[in-house]
């Protein structure tokens, strides 16, 4: 459409599988619910095709195409938007991690590729790179209790992390023989099997918070280094973090502390594939 110089008509194209390729990223958790992803893509292009052949043949002889017909402005158009673009959308809406490490397994492996949504929290000062994003949140809040965000550490601001949630400030976090104590009561937790990973075994939970959310940690033993803290009273404009690997987890019982909430800036949505073995199957974070 933009060599015959129809540009509305491009971009309309344009914008429309843009909007139906982040559609998809709603439809992942369903393998059924993403076929029609897929098959929206191919009916669009589809759509395209034909109606591009239909408006060629229509070209009258002493047509004067405007300058994004011609060479340069196409290659504005293929190579130079859609880079920017897809800048933009990873500055503000989505961005694209791999998991380093084991301390969020049983949720999140190493070697995961998943996408983090950062409009949910609005925008703050890591929201966009370098740290050139707003000095305190805006057009948004900050994560829920239960969240898996990432976020940057006051003592290391270059690296990013991924933890989850588990205290809002003005929150008493304490951890007793292995137990997640919240404001004194301990956060409910049953035994869901084991889980085999390198050469170790660990037991597998499922802990559910006080809002009802639950999700699912392991741990090796009870007695462990975080197993058994003092109890943290969460500061105003901060956060307590935990790895869901509990017994293989630096976070806000060691070093790290505390997060503060300028620092957290995308929460963790959908994991599409494993880098390392292949066998992610495309599934939302819990």
């Amino acid at each position: 459409m933009a060599y015959l110089g129809h540009g509305w008509k491009a971009l309309t194209y344009f914008v429309g599988g843009i909007v139906i390729s982040i559609g998809q990223l709603w439809l992942f958790g369903s393998p059924s619910a993403a076929a029609y992803g897929y098959l929206a893509r191919i009916a669009w292009r589809l759509i395209g095709l034909v109606h591009g052949y239909r408006a060629a043949k229509k070209v009258r002889p002493d047509v004067v195409f405007p300058w994004y017909s011609r060479w340069y402005g196409l290659l504005l158009i293929f190579l130079v938007a859609p880079l920017a673009l897809a800048m933009l959308v990873r500055a503000l809406v989505f961005q694209p991690y791999t998991i380093p490490a084991s301390s969020m397994l049983p949720n999140l492996r190493s070697g995961d590729y998943m996408f983090a949504q950062k409009y949910v929290y609005g925008y703050s000062r890591y929201s966009l790179p370098y740290g050139l994003g707003p000095e305190h949140r805006i057009f948004g809040h900050g994560p829920e209790r239960g969240d898996v965000v990432l976020f940057r550490t006051p003592m290391d601001p270059k690296i990013d992390y991924v933890k989850r949630v588990v205290g809002l400030p003005g929150d008493r976090i304490q951890m007793k023989s292995g137990i997640l104590y919240l404001n004194g009561t301990a956060v409910e937790r049953e035994p869901a099997g084991d889980f085999a990973y390198r050469s170790e075994t660990a037991h597998a939970f499922k802990e559910t918070l006080p809002s009802g959310r639950s999700y699912a940690i392991i741990e090796s033993m009870d007695d462990g280094r975080g197993d058994n803290t003092r109890e943290f009273v969460v500061p105003d404009g901060h956060y307590f973090v935990l790895g869901d690997n509990r017994d293989n987890s630096l976070d806000s019982r060691f070093d790290m502390g505390f997060i503060p909430d300028d620092n957290i800036y995308a929460k963790a949505a959908v994991v599409l594939f494993n880098s390392e073995d292949g066998s992610r199957q495309v599934s939302w974070i819990q």
